[in-house]
C-alpha cells in the first residue's frame, strides 16, 4: 500500500494525468450564468476561455466540503496513508476548507493518515509539484520523502507570466499591488510572479517581442540547471504562443524536457484567454 496523491484542479494538469497516475482530483468549481461546473470534469478550458471571449464573466469557487469530507473519509476506511497537495492558500480558500474538513474527519477516525500541504503555487507550477510527487509515489518512496521534495518544489518554484487583460485578474480579486498596472496603453504587457502564494506585477514591456525576450532574461537571472530539469508551460488557449516560448528556452538554456497544458477552467477564469505562464526550479536538491 503506497502513498496516495489528492490534488485539486488548480494544479492543470489534464484529467487523463490525474487517471493515469492514481491522483485524487478534487475539482473547484466554475460558474457561467449560475450553472455550476465541475472543473476538469463536467467542464473544459476551451469552453471557458470561448465563453470569456463572447463577453462572460466566469466566477469560481473551491471545492465544497462535502467533496473533502468524502474522499479523506474513504482514506480513512482504507487505512491507507495520504499526502493532499493544494492550491496557493493565498488565492483561494480550498487549502483552509481541506484543513478544517481534516480535522473533523479525524474526529471520526483518529487513525486518518493525512498530510496537508499549501503550495503557494497555481497552474501548471503546482502541477510539476503534483507530477514529481505522483511519480514518487508510483516508484514506491515513503510519505517523508515524498513531503520534503513536495515542499522543496513548492518554495523553488518560480511563476512567470503574462496577462492579454489585467482587468481579469482585477475583478476577481486575484491581484496584489495592481492598481499601477491597470488601464495600461496599448501594446503594453505586464510582466507578473508569484511571490508568498500572491500574484504581484514586475513590470510593464512594450512588445510581444521585447516581453519574451524579458521573461527569458528574467528565467536566467532566476532559474538554476535550467537544460536538466522539466520547465512547465501553460497557455490561455493559445498552443502557438506557448510552443513559441518553448523553441526560445530550447535554443538558449538547451533544455529537453517540457511539461505543456492549457490552463484550467478555474485558474483561466481568473487569468483570461491568451495569458502565457512560465514554470521552473531557482535550485538545486
Amino acid at each position: 500500500m503506497g502513498v496516495k496523491i489528492f490534488a485539486d484542479s488548480a494544479s492543470d494538469m489534464p484529467l487523463s494525468f490525474f487517471q493515469e497516475n492514481q491522483v485524487k482530483l478534487i475539482p473547484l468549481r466554475v460558474y457561467i450564468d449560475e450553472t455550476e461546473y465541475e472543473d476538469l470534469q463536467t467542464i473544459n478550458p476551451k469552453q471557458v476561455f470561448k465563453e470569456i471571449r463572447a463577453g462572460k464573466m466566469p466566477k469560481t469557487s473551491q471545492p465544497t466540503p462535502q467533496a473533502f469530507q468524502e474522499v479523506f473519509t474513504e482514506l480513512a476506511k482504507s487505512n491507507q496513508s495520504g499526502i493532499y497537495i493544494a492550491f496557493s492558500s493565498a488565492l483561494s480558500g480550498t487549502y483552509q476548507t481541506a484543513v478544517m474538513v481534516h480535522e473533523q474527519v479525524k474526529e471520526e477516525y483518529p487513525n486518518l493518515d493525512l498530510t496537508i500541504i499549501d503550495t503557494k503555487c497555481a497552474s501548471v507550477g503546482f502541477g510539476l509539484v503534483v507530477k514529481s510527487a505522483a511519480e514518487m509515489a508510483a516508484n514506491g518512496a515513503s510519505k517523508e520523502e515524498i513531503i520534503e521534495d513536495i515542499h522543496f518544489r513548492s518554495q523553488h518554484m518560480e511563476h512567470l507570466f503574462t496577462v492579454e487583460d489585467l482587468d481579469y485578474l482585477a475583478k476577481g480579486g486575484r491581484l496584489s499591488k495592481a492598481s499601477a498596472f491597470l488601464g495600461g496603453l496599448l501594446n503594453i504587457k505586464p510582466l507578473l510572479h508569484v511571490e508568498e502564494g500572491k500574484l504581484i506585477p514586475i513590470e510593464k514591456i512594450r512588445g510581444k517581442k521585447k516581453l519574451l525576450k524579458r521573461i527569458l532574461d528574467v528565467m536566467e537571472e532566476r532559474g538554476i540547471d535550467l537544460e536538466h530539469q522539466v520547465v512547465g508551460i501553460s497557455h490561455g488557449d493559445d498552443e502557438e504562443a506557448a510552443l513559441e516560448m518553448k523553441a526560445m528556452i530550447e535554443e538558449r538554456f538547451g533544455t529537453k524536457d517540457f511539461y505543456i497544458n492549457i490552463i484550467g477552467s478555474a485558474v483561466g477564469s481568473h487569468a483570461g484567454p491568451g495569458t502565457l505562464a512560465l514554470f521552473f526550479l531557482n535550485a538545486k536538491k
